[in-house]
């Protein structure tokens, strides 16, 4: 048994400042175990979201010495407990209190997604029939728990704040799991461009990094996205061939 020293964001939207509190630690813990010490040790009023404590809720993000992390997946063997561990709120949305944020802005944002929508059922019991490739396509993207680190990490949210123009990479990742899908008949290439800011992202991979779920964000749902844009809205071939339908 030891102890280790973590340095805790305290306040509200008004203001606040970092606490130093210092707590036995023993092998296996992670970051929410020591938060959880803490708070009924030494801070009773210490306001911390966590639900599942397994890494599939998304409840308990924060950052962990400036990296957005799920406490309950961050073991504190990985860390460098010599020294003070800060733990502090996600920046990228409004703070309620101490680590807790106000992160409503991504439900409203998925509001404005088009919905799926199906083609009509191809076969005579009214179901459809889709290819195994197009089904196991769209599965990586399912396993996102909505635990918000790569809105968080994303400099277009983070740094520029552009939330009334940029959706997020969560939300390219729940797009394109709309787009890729083979059932799907809806449009939404105009408003990646226009309203959902997709063309923001400089593909840094920043969001695929902090991925508990390990979903290749960048590379399979921001980049097609971004081709598919380009494809129907700036090729001139298919600008021309728009041009003679019916």
């Amino acid at each position: 048994m030891s102890s280790a020293t973590f340095r805790i964001w305290r306040g509200n939207a008004d203001g606040g400042a970092f606490e130093d509190y210092t707590t036995e630690v023993s092998e296996g813990m992670v970051v929410l175990d020591a938060v959880h010490q803490i708070q009924a040790e030494k801070a009773n009023d210490l306001a911390v979201r966590w639900n599942c404590k397994a890494g599939k809720c998304g409840s308990c993000s924060a950052e962990v010495n400036g990296n957005p992390k799920l406490m309950c997946m961050t073991r504190l063997n990985s860390l460098p407990l010599d020294e003070p561990v800060t733990i502090e709120p996600m920046q990228t949305f409004p703070l309620i209190r101490d680590l807790v944020t106000d992160v409503s802005w991504n439900y409203e944002v998925k509001k404005r997604i088009k919905q799926f929508a199906p083609r009509e059922p191809d076969a005579p019991d009214g179901t459809w029939r889709v290819e195994q490739y197009d089904v196991e396509r769209v599965q990586e993207f399912r396993k996102c728990i909505e635990c918000f680190l790569c809105q968080d990490v994303c400099h277009v949210l983070r740094d520029h704040r552009l939330h009334d123009k940029f959706i997020g990479p969560r939300y390219f990742v729940y797009t394109a799991a709309l787009e890729m899908q083979s059932l799907d008949t809806a449009d939404r290439t105009t408003d990646l461009a226009n309203e959902h800011g997709v063309g923001y992202c400089n593909i840094t991979k920043c969001c695929t990094k902090v991925c508990p779920e390990e979903i290749a964000i960048t590379d399979n749902a921001i980049i097609p996205l971004k081709e598919r844009v380009v494809d129907q809205m700036y090729d001139p071939l298919t600008k021309m061939l728009r041009m003679f339908k019916p």
